[in-house]
């Protein structure tokens, strides 16, 4: 009798274990989709009353009726958080429920050095390896990179720009790269990575990227939020980080939304002035020492640069100006021809659809955005790229889906970076009354 009931006791322990009918002990991604105002506004104090993480949108601000909201609820809160959603009928689903694992898996490197690995590029690193790659990059290629040390972060650590240049053609223009201004978008930084290691490697070997080194410097920032980047690979309860790390004179709460704090309609609606939100705007424009020194260097190469672009995540999106207000960019077709040219090859060679169109009319209004900043300054060629996913991964994308969504990401850049060139260099032949050269 007593042999029977430890039998009975394993099998329905393996049943357990099978079905997954046990008590949730990892973190999870929830898919909300509130159908009334009365399920936005409890959402919204959801997301405010409880140690939680918006993935989409970025503030409690933008959820809206029908929209689909992606929540990080950590195992603590879990039960709780459902409980809530489904006493108000909220329509909820789990996206993602191995959290812990896709952290740790995103995580997982073992070498620092590029050239003990054939998949280094296919991997995420942390602050530390990227400094290191730095170094490295620029000693092995002494004629063609330049590290430029463009100023440091709040908690002191260095902003390093790579200087990509292949010849020393006269009045030569420029582009410029910058990704990480948000912390816990670590496919951000890999692009930057992988951009420059494409560049290397296939300049005069594929005819794109050839032809964009032979008529433009390529200035690349890796990573623009130094600080918060690290932060997230401290520990993985600290992975849903976005803002930098500096303290506010006001407030116990820390960081501010650096894709907030340039002088680009700094802290109006789509931005906030108070320093426990996401979307902090900082104490004033170019509060922080990154941005800072980012604007200073753009201002000092303004006449150079003519191309501007920011890599985020996630929801494959190809964004420009303007995203502070709904009123269009004074050549507002012609960055939507660009974006639109860009997005079908995308389409066409990797079968992914991009959103693409002004911030504020494809997504919401964003105050103080880089992108703007940099259109106003002058850079009449300026776009922000939201690389994968689409959300179901999010901002914990497998390593092994870096290939494609870099890829997606380089083709885009190019197609846009040769029609920058197309538009504004000098043509081979003059041109005629009938083809004007500026079409």
């Amino acid at each position: 009798m007593k042999s029977l009931w430890i039998l009975f006791v394993l099998i329905n322990v393996q049943k357990l274990l099978k079905t997954g009918h046990c008590t949730e002990t990892q973190d999870q991604i929830l898919s909300i989709t509130p159908k009334t105002e009365e399920q936005v506004d409890i959402l919204k104090n959801l997301t405010s009353q409880y140690e939680t993480a918006l993935w989409q949108p970025a503030a409690p601000q933008y959820i809206q009726e029908e929209s689909e909201v992606h929540l990080f609820v950590p195992a603590t809160n879990l039960e709780t958080v459902k409980n809530l959603l489904q006493g108000h009928a909220i329509t909820h689903a789990v996206l993602l429920a191995n959290t812990n694992e896709l952290i740790e898996m995103q995580t997982m490197n073992d070498s620092t050095d590029p050239r003990s690995s054939t998949n280094f590029y296919e991997r995420y690193h942390s602050l530390e390896d990227i400094y290191y790659w730095i170094n490295r990059t620029t000693q092995e290629n002494l004629a063609r990179v330049k590290t430029i040390l463009i100023g440091s972060s709040s908690e002191k650590r260095p902003l390093y720009v790579l200087k990509l240049s292949l010849n020393d053609r006269a009045d030569k223009k420029a582009m410029w790269i910058d990704c990480g201004i948000h912390a816990r978008e670590w496919i951000s930084p890999a692009f930057c990575l992988w951009f420059v290691q494409h560049s290397l490697a296939f300049y005069d070997v594929n005819q794109d990227i050839t032809d964009i080194l032979d008529n433009m410097d390529i200035y690349i920032l890796p990573v623009l939020n130094p600080d918060g980047y690290s932060y997230t690979w401290t520990h993985y309860t600290n992975r849903m980080w976005r803002k930098n790390r500096s303290a506010s004179m006001n407030s116990d709460c820390i960081g501010v939304d650096l894709n907030r704090n340039f002088d680009a309609n700094w802290c109006t609606e789509g931005s906030s002035p108070n320093p426990c939100t996401e979307i902090y705007c900082g104490a004033f424009p170019e509060s922080e020492p990154e941005t800072h020194a980012v604007a200073e260097f753009l201002r000092s190469h303004k006449d150079t640069i003519q191309l501007y672009v920011s890599i985020h995540s996630y929801s494959q999106m190809l964004l420009f100006p303007y995203s502070y207000t709904l009123e269009e960019a004074e050549n507002h077709n012609e960055l939507l021809e660009i974006a639109k040219e860009a997005t079908e090859k995308i389409r066409r060679y990797y079968r992914s659809n991009y959103r693409y169109g002004s911030g504020a009319k494809t997504i919401y209004l964003a105050p103080g955005g880089s992108d703007d900043w940099a259109y106003n300054l002058g850079i009449k060629y300026s776009f922000t790229f939201e690389l994968q996913d689409r959300g179901h991964y999010g901002f914990l994308l497998p390593p092994s889906h870096i290939p494609k969504a870099c890829n997606e990401a380089l083709t885009g850049v190019k197609t846009i970076a040769l029609k920058v060139i197309e538009k504004t260099q000098t043509p081979t032949s003059p041109p005629t009354a009938a083809t004007p050269f500026w079409k």
